[in-house]
């Protein structure tokens, strides 16, 4: 981005990520070290629940952040929506009411809310624009935390419009990378499948199970692109309408679950648990908004599997 598009600079500002500690999060502070911030703030859950309305408030009016990233969320798979979805609605909507009020009531000077690729249609048409918002209904699947999102996208697009707080909203991809949940059961497709052939190798089995026919086509967002492109926006997009942050290609499952075979080592051939569900049948995002504000990602998928195979063998193997 040249100096010219550059419509808010983070240099010299106290930026808060909240939710550091997450995937994003930490992307975002490994990112915001060159961006020269007087200060990067942090808070953990054990210090303030952001799900607490007061304690919300009393942090932020006391350290009074110049400039907030929301990537804080509770988040799952599947099977994880699907079992607590009390917890992924009302979660997740406490922690975008009460960062978004709070940062609103001190005067911080930009916020940047992160959501999701699922808070679009089950079937909107492919790729998927920012207008598509709203139009049809959700994949059920995911729906509880897909609610919870739209509600802070709206947010955002009414302390804009009410009080003309600079706010945006940016949706990103299916994320993966450092700092991944590798959960057996509650963990998205991509860590899911490297765990999976993890243990196929370590076992010494041949081929490898995946759930549903593998027939989805998924879009796949590195972390590390992701918060570059987040950053690239803080710095040089206002305005009320959610953007796409995304790779603009898309895969079949089982394609991609060949492909993290081949990066871990495994040999064979694919299974299929058909008793499980496929989940929506394509969701690749149109990502023309941001191409056209300079921004593209850097890191291939092969290359991010690989860096993402690392870290699991760094924090679980």
């Amino acid at each position: 981005m040249t100096d010219q598009q550059t419509l808010y600079s983070l240099s010299g500002k106290r930026v808060w990520v909240a939710g550091h500690r997450g995937m994003v999060g930490s992307a975002l502070l490994r990112r915001l070290e060159i961006e020269a911030p007087a200060a990067l703030l942090t808070v953990s859950r054990d210090e303030v629940d952001l799900r607490d309305q007061s304690a919300t408030r009393e942090w932020v009016a006391k350290e009074r952040p110049d400039a907030v990233f929301v990537p804080a969320a509770k988040v799952g798979g599947i099977h994880a929506n699907a079992a607590y979805p009390a917890e992924f609605l009302y979660d997740n909507v406490m922690i975008a009411a009460n960062v978004i009020e709070a940062a609103f009531r001190v005067g911080v000077e930009k916020l940047l809310f992160l959501g999701s690729s699922c808070i679009y249609p089950k079937f909107a048409a492919q790729p998927i624009a920012e207008e598509a918002l709203l139009t049809g209904p959700l994949e059920p699947t995911n729906e509880w935390y897909a609610i919870a999102k739209i509600a802070g996208i709206k947010l955002c697009q009414s302390f804009r419009r009410q009080y003309g707080a600079d706010f945006i909203s940016a949706m990103p991809s299916n994320l993966y990378g450092p700092g991944d949940n590798y959960h057996p059961e509650n963990s998205h497709v991509l860590p899911a499948l490297i765990r999976k052939a993890h243990s196929a190798k370590c076992a010494g089995q041949k081929g490898m199970e995946i759930w549903g026919t593998g027939t989805p086509r998924r879009e796949f967002l590195h972390v590390d692109d992701c918060a570059d492109g987040l950053v690239h926006l803080m710095k040089g997009y206002s305005d009320e309408a959610l953007i796409n942050v995304g790779s603009g290609t898309d895969i079949p499952i089982s394609d991609l679950a060949l492909l993290v075979m081949d990066v871990v080592g495994v040999e064979g051939d694919l299974s299929h648990d058909l008793s499980k569900p496929d989940g929506t049948p394509r969701k690749l995002m149109d990502n023309r908004r941001i191409r056209e504000l300079g921004w593209t990602p850097a890191i291939t998928l092969r290359e991010g599997i690989a860096h993402a195979y690392a870290d699991f063998l760094a924090r679980y193997a």
